[in-house]
């Protein structure tokens, strides 16, 4: 009997967990069906069947996270779950699987808490439920037979079971008030420390954030350049940029020049667009700039494509596009690999200055601070202008510092002179 086994989504990717089977057993499974919904670090996608038949078992349950080419259920070409099937040939490999991979219409976040596995039979096992919503239901006690889901083909989902949670809570209340102080004295008896402790399940993309960043602060010798720049000209043509744009419902961000301007002096500096490989250096010929998104349960950066080809109003539909699909979880995995310079900009939240962690492969990544209005003597006048900090972490086995320091001078010289950003 063909098995069905735990396709590989992404390069970063080394296990996933079963969101929801879309089949159940018995039934009949046609070339091209969903029969699945998978979690991985990124993001929730549907499993396609390469098997006409039946499925007859499942071998992972709802909520269960296997690594990757473990099987998962075995099609058959019997009648029901029970019947006898003939060999079949080989299943395709978790890559093959991988290649007709989409992205699921409805997700949560771009990864669930891990569960314990779900009961085969009964309960909530008959109930289609997202992760997140048996994740919150386990935890607070909830029946999800008795939540009315508003998810597609009336699958609960978080929100769902939060409303029943504070709907549960508010009926409790009265009687709780009124119960005698006697029936109340055990709780208020346990330990203090256990009621100020919460044990939170790590998602599958917080695991993969944490081991791909301690590997790259372990692996990656970090050094880091900071410069100042100022930005007066910089803010001018993007509130000019943004008049001209205005009719087309274009709005420039920051950011937007930022990737255009990076992508320009990348240009210039070839020896910053690469990577470290082991017994060599990787010198890419296209320049992909990666943009920091923080999402419910850590981080995934997508890129920007050939940002250096590309107008600055392009990258910015390009930008937010991807920047939405990403907080959505639907990034397609072409969408976030293949990075070669990343930009993580926090001026928003008002930091000043930071260092950020070099996402591997890549060997360098700029850290964007915020915009503030500060007092410059120049030519003996003190004035105030507009100035912004940019920290490059760097790392020293493929980049020296000169190297480093030439970038950030001639990204300084193009930000305070913008219009070579548009030549």
């Amino acid at each position: 009997m063909p098995e069905i086994t735990m396709p590989r989504l992404s390069d970063t990717m080394e296990e996933g967990t079963l969101a929801a089977w879309l089949k159940q057993p018995g039934d009949q499974v046609q070339r091209g069906d969903l029969l699945a919904e998978i979690e991985t670090d990124k993001a929730t996608m549907e499993l396609e069947a390469f098997e006409e038949g039946v499925l007859q078992q499942i071998l992972v349950q709802e909520g269960e996270t296997v690594p990757i080419g473990q099987p998962i259920a075995i099609i058959g070409a019997g009648a029901g779950a029970g019947a006898a099937a003939p060999a079949k040939p080989a299943p395709p490999s978790p890559a093959e699987q991988a290649a007709t991979i989409e992205i699921a219409p409805e997700v949560e976040s771009p990864a669930a808490a891990t569960l314990p596995p779900t009961p085969p039979a009964g309960g909530d096992a008959r109930v289609k439920a997202s992760p997140m919503a048996r994740a919150i239901a386990h935890d607070r006690g909830i029946d999800l037979a008795t939540v009315t889901g508003s998810g597609p083909g009336g699958r609960v989902v978080k929100a769902d079971v939060e409303a029943a949670v504070a709907d549960v809570g508010g009926r409790a209340a009265p009687a709780a008030q009124a119960a005698p102080a006697a029936a109340q004295e055990p709780a208020a008896a346990q330990p203090a420390a256990a009621a100020d402790v919460e044990a939170v399940p790590l998602t599958s993309m917080r695991k993969t954030v944490a081991r791909r960043l301690v590997e790259s602060m372990q692996n990656a010798p970090h050094f880091y350049l900071t410069i100042q720049v100022d930005t007066d000209a910089l803010l001018g043509l993007r509130a000019e940029l943004n008049q001209r744009l205005a009719a087309d419902g274009t709005k420039l961000s920051v950011n937007d020049l930022l990737v255009k301007a990076c992508a320009v002096t990348l240009r210039a500096h070839p020896d910053i667009n690469v990577s470290w490989g082991g017994d060599k250096l990787l010198r890419h010929r296209r320049i992909h700039v990666g943009i920091a998104v923080a999402v419910e349960g850590g981080l995934i950066v997508p890129v920007v494509r050939d940002a250096d080809q590309k107008s600055v109003s392009q990258i910015s539909r390009e930008a937010k596009a991807l920047i939405e699909r990403a907080r959505a979880g639907k990034l397609r995995p072409e969408e976030f690999t293949g990075g070669t310079f990343t930009i993580s900009n926090l001026g928003m939240f008002g930091i000043d200055q930071f260092t950020a962690v070099i996402n591997p492969p890549e060997a360098a990544i700029l850290a964007v601070g915020a915009t503030s209005a500060e007092p410059v003597v120049r030519d003996g006048q003190l004035a105030t202008y507009q100035r912004m900090k940019l920290t490059m972490s760097i790392d020293h086995r493929a980049v020296d510092g000169a190297t480093g320091a030439q970038f950030l001078a001639d990204l300084k010289a193009v930000l305070e002179e913008p219009l070579r950003i548009l030549a």
